[in-house]
């Protein structure tokens, strides 16, 4: 039998299951992600009343009408490619000749605009011709009786229509297959699941960023670091993501959100988050489109809330921070872009900073500068997603580890084997430190801590160097103290002064 795996053929034996076409075509889904599979398609795409004509000038979009003149477009599509323009006026523009089998008439009718009509060159049947109505008027086409030979209407790209002239050529005929009308899809992690003919099976989306939003790109680039897009709300027209919700954005693209934009929430409820268009719908000002989905966007309408899906972005991220010189530099040349270094460059030394920050704006200058420290000067940390995740909210953006892998933090004040840091971005006023995971008994040496809206310094962060039985790691009593991660190698704050700043790195 043959099956489909992100639109290649793969031929399988007769009860294969769904592990077998991934082996066959090489590919190796993560665990956590979402396979998805259609039914049926071609069965559907033979009834459909919609059509994307794709011509030389473009794309319409016609609609079938609900008259017996239907199945004579029905035999007559298979004609359809490589049509011509056969005569073109200011009231219409027709394509043929096409075998259609009409019953011809010499009768006078009137037409509306965007009518799509069957006629009859020289009333002979079998040179029929396609005949697109561009204003209202009359005219005798050699048309059936019936429906005066109209049988569809041009649904979009009307504003193509009008630009259509001798020499154009309908390239083909691009039967469309309404999702709603594939009654057998689903998505799956079962790798069991035995395959049947014809079934297409999609394993990722892949997603091309546009250029002229090149924040935008960043932030999309920085939502799906690990390779996956998060699914956290559905509607009919949409998927969305909530990975960077609550992260400030700029504006930089308006456009239509046509299906497969990729736009992100630039103000308002929502600030921050993702989407991706399922269907089309039109622009607006708070929302800046990013990019455009090339591939799998019938895995993005088969997800549901709380499933993950495996992305390929394209360009790929140059994110050099945390990395070592020497590896940084190797990727630097590899993708041909000028490398620069600002900063310590001993055996040791690990980028802490680039310049410019995001992927498109080096690409478009071909050039890099990183900001390097000793390797002792930055610190792992792993964070308590599972027991602090509203003061881990706050604690990223404050570092920056919501976008980027390492981040800084300030040394504020140290005293008592306690070290108290300030972080540069102050964001008490808008987001909340309600008390989360307090201490209990006692507060162990590595444990970050922030002090929480139950104290007056709240967004204070702290480390002890030592086990402390009272009082928290921002100096504050267990009350008004979150703790939200630990420092993985201590040593390394042990000589930590004043107004130094220390860079930590969130293993993941």
């Amino acid at each position: 039998m043959k099956v489909f795996v992100d639109g290649a053929e793969i031929s399988l034996k007769d009860g294969s299951a769904l592990k077998d076409a991934l082996q066959a075509s090489g590919v190796s889904p993560r665990e956590e992600t979402i396979v998805g599979i259609v039914k049926g398609r071609e069965e559907v795409a033979e009834e459909t009343n919609s059509y994307w004509l794709n011509t030389t000038k473009g794309k319409l979009r016609i609609e079938l009408l609900d008259t017996e003149i239907q199945e004579r477009w029905h035999k007559a599509v298979g004609q359809i490619s490589g049509l011509r323009a056969r005569w073109s006026d200011g009231a219409a523009v027709a394509f043929g000749p096409v075998s259609a089998k009409i019953a011809p008439t010499r009768e006078e009718h009137e037409y509306d605009r965007w009518e799509v009509v069957f006629g009859a060159s020289g009333f002979e049947a079998d040179k029929a011709q396609v005949v697109f109505a561009r204003k209202r008027h009359s005219a005798a086409y050699g048309a059936p009786a019936e429906n005066r030979g109209v049988f569809a209407n041009v649904v979009s790209g009307k504003d193509l229509l009008g630009r259509l002239e001798m020499g154009d050529q309908i390239l083909d005929a691009e039967p469309i297959v309404e999702w709603a009308a594939l009654s057998e899809k689903m998505a799956t992690k079962d790798l069991s699941l035995p395959l049947s003919e014809g079934m297409e099976i999609y394993t990722g989306i892949e997603v091309n960023l546009i250029e002229e939003a090149p924040q935008g790109a960043e932030f999309f680039l920085a939502a799906t670091r690990d390779g996956v897009f998060s699914v956290d709300g559905v509607s009919s027209s949409y998927t969305s993501s909530d990975v960077l919700v609550g992260e400030r954005i700029e504006f930089e693209n308006r456009e239509p959100r046509a299906e497969g934009a990729v736009t992100i929430r630039i103000s308002g409820r929502g600030l921050g988050r993702i989407f991706i268009y399922k269907a089309d719908r039109t622009s607006i000002p708070t929302h800046s489109v990013v990019g455009k989905v090339s591939s799998g966007m019938d895995l993005v309408k088969l997800a549901e809330p709380g499933m993950r899906l495996a992305v390929k972005v394209s360009p790929e991220r140059i994110m050099l921070m945390g990395l070592p010189l020497q590896e940084a530099e190797e990727i630097a040349r590899s993708r041909g872009i000028g490398f620069e270094v600002e900063g310590y460059t001993g055996d040791d030394a690990v980028v802490v900073e680039q310049r410019p920050v995001t992927t498109m704006q080096i690409l478009k200058e071909g050039r890099v500068r990183v900001t390097t420290i000793p390797a002792d000067r930055m610190v792992a940390i792993e964070l308590y997603d599972d027991r602090a995740p509203k003061s881990l909210d706050y604690f990223r953006h404050v570092v920056g580890l919501k976008e980027k892998p390492v981040g800084p933090l300030p040394v504020y004040f140290v005293y008592e084997n306690t070290v108290l840091f300030k972080p540069t971005i102050s964001a008490t006023s808008y987001k909340e430190i309600l008390p989360e995971n307090k201490p209990a008994e006692v507060v162990r040496a590595g444990e970050i801590g922030i002090t929480n809206q139950a104290a007056k310094n709240a967004g204070l962060v702290g480390v002890k160097l030592v086990d402390d039985p009272k009082y928290g790691p921002s100096g504050e009593k267990f009350l008004a103290t979150n703790i939200v991660g630990r420092i993985l190698d201590l040593e390394k704050l042990r000589d930590v002064k004043e107004e130094e700043t220390v860079y930590v790195l969130e293993v993941r």
